[in-house]
């Protein structure tokens, strides 16, 4: 029988009081039929995880708290786990192997990229893209139930484009990238729009998703040891807000935190940034995980000594510290070495390291078990009629698929291809397109001829992005490249016409401009110059130094132009590039980013007018890198995003052109003016007052009154993206909140709004506000309960009162623990009272074995807020 020896949980903030010790032993409790607990679809995920962890030996459960792979407790029903996959844009690896990086996927569905997917401005289109990710995933993972944990979606800002990951990115404004971030969490997960479980999962998730890297990791020269320095508003503002709003939004499985440290302190042992920010002020309830091997470069790349602290920390104190500050899972690969949280955390506590929770104990670990067996449980691992397994399983028999050509891609189904399709036309943005230059006219008939000319329209092997699946043969037979795609689609309206590809510059290193090339192109009716960037000029680990396209293609441009004035360019790039020396030259500029492996018909769709443009920029597009501060620079205010940015810009922020054209009226607002705590609803007719069906981003913008320092130009605060057709009008409604407007006031420690009067500005980016109004905001922030977040042992001794550590947080970002805030009260209640008792004056009381789930509601100023918490009793 297994056993174990339960500590008091100090490291956790929670006192415990008996009038005898924690047993050193005991059999583990079961329901009243024998059924352990943990198999006992009854209780809820927390109290089966509960009960797990009680039947599992120190060493036993520090080997669970490791990423590649957990190990495997075949008398408890368990089998290795990998806890590392990834899915930015389509399932790219699993975890199978042990101590080793995931192997990469071969021939499943590769999707356009997270900067491609932001430039859609489509929530809807990412659910419903990340919905048949996760479908994917299920037919793909061992046994359709193991290894469902993705290190997906990165929601890092792109405040800078020469960071190397710019292209994993959503976009630079918090909004949007919440926006579309949260609906991919939820497709992925199973759940609803709404952030709801599914009805068709019976109750389970689908996968779970990992938002990372928390927090300002955006530049990768110095990712493993730099700082980012900021102040806490710019913290709270901007590198966080994000990661608050898919919390709200979507309730995420759980967050990486990432290499850097932020003012000096690494974020993977940063008690602030994981437990007063993330869990007790935005009121996430996942587990966090560990960039990999960030705990590593806790100790070899930052070689970080504490304040107060006598040395740097050393391999067992730099877990430790992780662990206790609530890094629950140690992804112990990448940059490793041969420590890991198995290997070093039953010696921090046979030790009894010193953190600044207190001594280091059993406690912080299982306490963390809890959330990663929770999430388990709830992906159905430990329970056989799961729908999403059989689901999955009736599309692909249960062990056919293999990760090798020889499944013949078999999950790239249409309905996936078509979807990667439709969502790489809908990220096109049509930068210029002068008199009309697109769509292309091809006659049905009679001679036309076009040259397609560039080494990326028709390459020997497509670049999908980073953490991209590998195409062999059978994948590579459903790529579509750039010439492939426009020479498919000429031809079928023309059988006549002549499509041809042209390299433009020198193969691979792109160094030098083909005189063949440039001088053929005047013979052509059209050209389309396929101009782009790869991993060789920004990715992981690898920023840009400049904006200017890689190798001769500026000059390739400049010169096809000069003989062909129908010349139209196709950038399909990492982000911003400088497009100064070509910009007047050339008819029409198409951007994308890394467009997915259906990339050719999605372009043809646009370039021919199968589809109308729609794609908006998600980011400021910059003239060139002299605009920006330095990249290891992380003050927003500096002049960063269309919020701070006063520079003279190619495109601003949203922009996006179509072949249609777009007339706004009537702007309208409920109220002119209105108090600090209230809602402004806004309404707007957009018409369609061109001649074919389009859509539009319709953008609503908030700014500023005058006289407050440090305040942005303007703040995106609503969207939506409407479809009109020719003549049609619709009337679009927004609601703007008000407490919403707020900024993070430094010497009061918490939000403020400022009163007087606001502009707000609805158009079709944040450079052009169609319609404008007014509305004045008077009296101050009334603070409203927002979480409420309870620490408490995971197992007591049976007569032991345990006393929770609880914490509230208001909607101003103000937290409390120990005193709450006047006028408070705290309710308790246990689901076994059998198990838990709540006695009068809030005595929790354990007096009997089994697990109980016991909840804490706080009332304060009229509203209410509940949190829960599992305890088991011996």
């Amino acid at each position: 029988m297994r056993s174990r020896v339960w500590l008091a949980a100090a490291a956790a903030g929670v006192l415990v009081t008996s009038g005898s010790a924690a047993p050193a032993s005991g059999p583990a409790y079961t329901e009243g039929a024998g059924r352990p607990i943990y198999l006992d679809r009854s209780y809820t995920p927390e109290e089966r995880a509960v009960d797990l962890v009680s039947r599992m030996t120190l060493a036993e459960k520090a080997a669970e708290l490791i990423s590649s792979q957990s190990a495997p407790l075949p008398d408890l029903g368990l089998e290795a786990y990998g806890w590392w996959n990834e899915a930015a844009h389509g399932v790219a690896r699993e975890g199978t192997l042990h101590n080793a990086n995931p192997p990469i996927l071969i021939n499943t569905t590769s999707y356009p990229v997270d900067l491609s997917l932001g430039s859609t401005w489509n929530p809807d289109l990412a659910y419903r893209e990340a919905a048949l990710i996760s479908d994917e995933a299920r037919e793909v993972v061992r046994d359709n139930r193991l290894d469902l944990n993705f290190y997906s979606p990165t929601i890092n800002l792109a405040r800078d484009p020469r960071w190397g990951r710019n292209d994993e990115a959503f976009s630079e404004d918090p909004l949007l990238t919440a926006a579309i971030a949260a609906q991919f969490v939820n497709g992925m997960e199973g759940k609803d729009r709404g952030g709801r479980l599914l009805p068709a999962g019976g109750g389970y998730l689908k996968t779970s998703t990992t938002l990372k890297h928390y927090a300002a990791n955006n530049s990768e020269f110095d990712r493993r040891r730099g700082t980012s320095n900021m102040d806490d508003r710019t913290l709270r503002e901007y590198y966080t807000a994000q990661f608050r709003e898919v919390i709200r939004r979507s309730s995420p499985a759980s967050i990486m935190t990432s290499y850097n440290r932020v003012n000096g302190e690494p974020t993977s042992a940063s008690t602030y940034l994981m437990d007063e920010l993330a869990r007790q002020t935005f009121g996430f309830a996942g587990f966090f995980t560990s960039d990999c091997d960030s705990i590593r470069e806790i100790e070899d790349g930052h070689h970080w000594q504490p304040p107060g602290h006598p040395a740097p920390l050393d391999h067992i104190e730099r877990h430790a510290w992780a662990s206790a500050a609530g890094e629950d899972l140690n992804c112990q690969q990448g940059y490793h070495d041969e420590y890991n949280y198995a290997n070093t955390l039953p010696s921090a506590v046979a030790l009894g390291t010193v953190t600044p929770q207190g001594r280091y104990t059993e406690e912080s670990i299982d306490a963390s078990l809890v959330r990663l067996l929770a999430t388990r449980i709830r992906l159905g691992e430990l329970d056989g009629d799961v729908p999403w397994v059989t689901a999955a399983r009736a599309r692909v028999p249960r062990g056919t698929w293999t990760n090798s050509d020889t499944n013949r891609a078999v999950t790239q189904t249409p309905q996936r291809l078509g979807m990667a399709r439709e969502v790489a036309g809908e990220s096109i943005v049509l930068l210029k397109n002068r008199r009309g230059a697109l769509p292309l006219r091809v006659p049905a008939a009679g001679p036309y001829r076009v040259a397609v000319i560039g080494h990326y329209a028709n390459p020997a092997s497509m670049y999908l992005g980073g953490y991209s699946s590998i195409q062999q043969s059978a994948g590579q037979a459903n790529e579509v490249n750039g010439y492939q795609g426009i020479k498919a689609a000429i031809q079928e309206r023309n059988p006549a016409a002549v499509v041809d590809h042209l390299p433009g510059v020198t193969p691979e290193s792109l160094a030098t401009v083909d005189p063949a090339s440039v001088a053929a192109a005047a013979g052509y009716d059209a050209v389309i110059v396929y101009a782009g960037t790869d991993e060789r000029h920004s990715r992981e680990d690898v920023d840009r130094t400049t904006l200017k396209l890689p190798g001769a293609q500026e000059e390739l441009i400049t010169q096809v132009a000069a003989q062909n004035p129908n010349t139209i360019v196709y950038l399909e790039t990492a982000g911003q590039v400088d497009v100064g020396a070509f910009e007047r030259q050339v008819a029409a500029i198409l951007w994308s980013s890394y467009n997915g492996q259906r990339k050719g018909e999605a372009l043809a769709d646009v370039l021919l007018g199968a589809r109308n443009p729609s794609g908006h920029l998600p980011f400021t597009w910059y003239r060139d890198a002299s605009q920006l501060p330095p990249i290891d620079d992380y003050n927003i205010r500096t002049g960063r995003t269309y919020m701070y940015f006063g520079g003279d810009a190619s495109y601003p922020f949203g922009f996006g052109g179509s072949y249609t054209t777009f007339r706004y009226s009537r702007l309208a607002v409920d109220r002119h003016q209105v108090d600090a705590n209230g809602t402004v609803r806004a309404t707007v007719d957009v018409t369609n007052t061109g001649r074919v069906e389009g859509a539009e981003v319709v953008q609503l913008y908030v700014a500023s009154p005058a006289g407050f320092p440090e305040r942005p130009g303007k703040r995106l605060r609503a969207f939506e993206k409407v479809s009109l057709r020719p003549g049609q009008t619709k009337r679009v409604a927004f609601e703007v909140r008000v407490p919403d407007l707020a900024f993070f006031d430094e010497r009061l420690d918490r939000y403020t709004v400022d009163r007087g009067r606001y502009a707000i500005e609805v158009g079709s980016s944040s450079a052009r506000a169609e319609q404008r109004t007014h509305v004045t905001v008077t009296g101050e922030l009334r603070p409203r309960l927002s979480v409420v977040t309870a620490k408490a042992p995971v197992r007591v001794a049976r007569g032991a009162v345990v006393t929770p550590a609880l914490t509230v947080a208001l909607t101003d970002d103000r937290l409390f623990s120990g005193a709450l805030p006047p006028g408070t009260t705290v309710t308790w209640k246990s689901n076994r009272p059998s198990v838990i008792r709540a006695e009068p004056r809030g005595t929790l009381r354990a007096v009997g074995a089994g697990v109980a789930t016991v909840t804490a509601t706080v009332t304060y100023a009229g509203s209410s807020r509940s949190t829960t918490f599992a305890v088991g009793v011996r």
